[in-house]
């Protein structure tokens, strides 16, 4: 297995590949993840532009350890399978596959990154894939999605387009994304990969943003796409584990480690009801500690 799937993604920035301004040095935010976007930021007369400029991107300079996820164009164009060979001669991590509805959509793509990584000489397995929800069909059929691949890292809703085929809008109440976010995420655990939530895109509200990001936190998302800098220290903030949770965290686990030796399935730690179930999360804390290198 690609190691890389596991690996910490509290925030993915949205870049347009086609703008080399943008690109050259976007590793000085230390977002997780970067999304060169190759799709809805490019206009249609523009896709060859932004793959050239993507290639040269990728290919000379160093991204200082951010995560180089590649957004295609949609299946229903001309345009992903060049998308695709771009990505994956450049020597990219993962392929976002946007509006996502099927399994098969996301066994296309895999075949052509087979080919490419042939092709290119690229190690075997390598370059990942996220599948990005951005209907409600998409959303019903997220556990096939989820589970359509071996090189499956994660998924992500895209609100925008999802509200709009929902037949209403983004509202900043969350109410509009309630049963999408609660599908992915009970879909993205059951098949055992990532689940980020949609992008904030009012910049003048970072209180609003802020709310938001704690919320999704505690529905149990990994990370969020986002499309500022300044988002970046926030969401980092919040889906960083506390030394409070870390120091209990430590208990639970040694405990438990503890307890298991000597036969004993339930007991407390800091006056709190312990049993073998808390040990999964309790080691998820200490591992996105280490990741976060506060640990």
């Amino acid at each position: 297995m690609n190691e890389n799937k596991k690996r910490l993604r509290r925030t993915m920035m949205f870049l347009n590949a086609q703008k080399p301004g943008l690109i050259k040095d976007a590793y000085i935010y230390k977002p997780d993840s970067i999304i060169f976007d190759l799709e809805d930021a490019v206009a249609e007369n523009q896709k060859d532009a932004a793959r050239y400029s993507l290639f040269h991107a990728l290919t000379t300079i160093d991204y200082r350890g951010c995560e180089k996820v590649v957004r295609i164009n949609g299946l229903d164009t001309p345009y992903w399978r060049e998308d695709v060979r771009c990505a994956v001669a450049s020597g990219c991590d993962a392929i976002r596959v946007p509006k996502t509805e099927s399994p098969q959509q996301i066994k296309l793509v895999e075949e052509e990154i087979v080919k490419a990584e042939k092709v290119y000489h690229i190690p075997a397995g390598k370059v990942l894939i996220m599948a990005a929800v951005e209907s409600a069909r998409g959303v019903m059929k997220a556990l096939d999605v989820c589970e359509a691949s071996e090189r499956m890292f994660g998924v992500a809703l895209s609100g925008g387009d999802y509200t709009r085929d929902l037949q209403t809008h983004i509202t900043g109440t969350g109410v509009e994304l309630m049963g999408a976010r609660q599908q992915l995420i009970i879909a993205a655990r059951a098949a055992k990969v990532q689940c980020f939530d949609t992008v904030f895109t009012d910049l003048d509200n970072m209180d609003g943003f802020r709310q938001e990001v704690e919320t999704i936190r505690l529905m149990g998302f990994d990370g969020k796409s986002i499309v500022n800098p300044r988002q970046i220290g926030i969401v980092h903030d919040i889906f960083t584990p506390t030394k409070k949770d870390i120091i209990f965290s430590e208990k639970v686990v040694r405990e438990i480690d503890e307890k298991k030796k000597q036969g004993i399935g339930v007991f407390t730690v800091d006056g709190k009801m312990i049993d073998i179930a808390f040990y999964d999360g309790a080691k998820r804390v200490l591992d996105m500690a280490k990741a976060s290198g506060i640990y």
